[in-house]
């Protein structure tokens, strides 16, 4: 029998649509360090059309790549929307690359048309000098600066094309399964890889997320993404926000934690995402200053692992931490580790601080060294593999056989799963030290050296060991003021872990390096490592 429903695609143009019809009145406001300014949806969705008109005046057509050089400015918003919607693809370019691989990043996408913010007009020009923007043919700033381009590139102000264009459009009818937005890897080994998501892919991860199982938006939300939009579509917390009718703050280029927090308690978000160094950040000023964090349900933390002890930190603010673990291939969230009814305290800070439940529509599971997939015991380590319709096949320009296994996405993250698809990552693949031929869990032992109360940042790595093959070489960073001992720190973790975990080798740092998303540098650690920078 076939079904009776209409066939309608799923395009990222009807979420516009829905948020600016059936939520008007909600409002985008945009913090930037001490102007606040706010419009409704209406009035933002007059400037997505108008943007598209503008895009198609200058002979932006379907397929054609539109880059955004951006901080979380309504004119990204505005983007968002705009590009996918006239058939285009918007591709976020990650600004904290170095210029060589913006560079190699603009080729390979083959950007035609580049908005960029003002205060990102030089890091752009620092491409161009490069040679390496031979493909693009506009630029559009947001703002009055004038970049230094080649002269064969035509520039033009944002707001002028927005005076210009009509307020009217039809949206084209787009195939769901072309791409919409583009988004590279971090780029921490090699060159970053493209993930192109579709239409489709865009569409169910936003109804993924909003669901009870995941975030929960409604239209009773300010949300608040601290997470950078060109950080994997910010989590897809804007398209979410934006189709529940919740209100959206966007805090421009600032991440200082003075007004992070300043935001928090002067706008008084529901629900805010941010990576631990910055929550970490967060706690820290709220213990030496006067903030307001109570208007926040919702509290998350992604892109690198959360610890226990930063989630007891945080309750002492009444901030229930969460975490939501992804990738830039799985579009990205995966999972969720809001706590179930009924847990008591203790349990539930330990489900807080695990990577999270399975979100709806993807499937997960474990593989052994040979192959096998492992039961779901909680107990089993192996690589965790991924499917779904959110979830890549390949990468732009590339399959990427190698990452992939019989048509199950490659984490190459070491993890386990528990019964009810609750998901614990042990390592990433390449960082989890095999010594004497059983696995030692850098995370875990990152999480309980992060206990300590004298110890600020903690990374640890395998290095070569005559007798093992592996042992962990813990670099710790310690709090202001404070002393690390080494015998302290030993006698402190064999409380909490195997003794043959415990390490012999110890690094004190003042401070660990981070790569452009905010996660620990660990290629950079061992890279220092290799030739000595680090006194062991």
């Amino acid at each position: 029998m076939k079904a009776t429903m209409q066939d309608v695609p799923l395009n990222v143009s009807a979420l516009f649509e829905h948020g600016r019809t059936v939520h008007p009145d909600s409002v985008v406001v945009h913090y930037d360090d001490t102007t606040v300014t706010e419009r409704t949806f209406d009035a933002v969705g007059d400037d997505v059309v108008r943007l598209a008109n503008a895009l198609r005046d200058i002979g932006v057509g379907p397929g054609d790549v539109v880059a955004t050089l951006c901080w979380n400015t309504p004119a990204h918003l505005a983007a968002y929307f705009a590009v996918p919607s006239i058939g285009a693809v918007l591709h976020t370019l990650n600004l904290r690359l170095h210029r060589d691989q913006l560079g190699y990043i603009v080729e390979h996408a083959g950007d035609r048309v580049i908005i960029v913010d003002s205060t990102l007009v030089d890091t752009l020009a620092a491409v161009g000098e490069l040679g390496r923007l031979s493909g693009v043919e506009h630029v559009i700033v947001v703002g009055t600066a004038t970049p230094r381009l080649p002269a064969a590139i035509r520039v033009h102000r944002y707001a002028d094309l927005l005076d210009a264009a009509s307020a009217e459009i039809e949206w084209p009818v787009v195939d769901e399964t072309t791409a919409a937005a583009l988004c590279y890897t971090s780029g921490t080994t090699g060159n970053p890889k493209g993930v192109a998501y579709s239409h489709r892919s865009m569409y169910l991860h936003t109804l993924q997320i909003s669901t009870g199982s995941a975030f929960g938006f409604s239209d009773a939300d300010r949300v608040f993404p601290i997470v950078p939009m060109f950080h994997a579509n910010a989590w897809g917390w804007p398209h979410a926000a934006w189709v529940a009718g919740s209100d959206i703050v966007l805090g421009d280029r600032h991440l200082r934690v003075d007004h992070l927090a300043r935001v928090i308690t002067e706008l008084r978000p529901t629900a805010t995402a941010a990576v631990p160094t910055l929550w970490t950040g967060l706690d820290t000023y709220a213990r030496e200053n006067v903030v307001d964090y109570s208007s926040l349900r919702l509290a998350v933390s992604g892109g690198s692992p959360l610890s226990a002890s930063l989630v007891r930190k945080l309750a002492d603010h009444g901030v229930t931490l969460t975490q939501g673990w992804g990738m830039t291939e799985t579009s990205p969230l995966l999972t969720f580790s809001r706590s179930e009814p009924g847990t008591s305290p203790e349990d539930a800070v330990t489900r807080q601080a695990m990577t999270g439940h399975i979100v709806p529509g993807v499937r997960a599971r474990v593989v052994g060294d040979d192959g096998a997939e492992l039961p779901w015991d909680g107990e089993s380590v192996g690589e965790i593999q991924l499917r779904g319709a959110t979830i890549t096949g390949g990468y732009v320009g590339s399959d990427g056989a190698d990452a992939f296994d019989d048509g199950w996405l490659r984490t190459g993250d070491l993890g386990v799963i528990a019964r009810g698809g609750w998901i614990a990552i042990k390592d990433r693949l390449k960082d989890g030290i095999k010594s004497g031929g059983e696995w030692i869990s850098t995370v875990e032992l990152e999480a309980a050296l992060s206990e300590h109360p004298d110890v600020a940042e903690v990374a640890v790595f395998g290095v070569a060991d005559p007798k093992w093959e592996e042992r962990p070489l813990a670099c710790v960073v310690a709090k202001p003021g404070a002393v690390l001992d080494q015998n302290e720190l030993v006698a402190f973790l064999s409380e909490r872990v195997a003794r043959w975990w415990l390490p012999e080798r110890w690094a004190f740092l003042p401070e660990i390096p981070k790569t452009t998303v905010g996660k620990m540098d660990k290629r950079q650690l061992r890279s220092w490592h290799e030739d000595g920078t680090i006194e062991v």
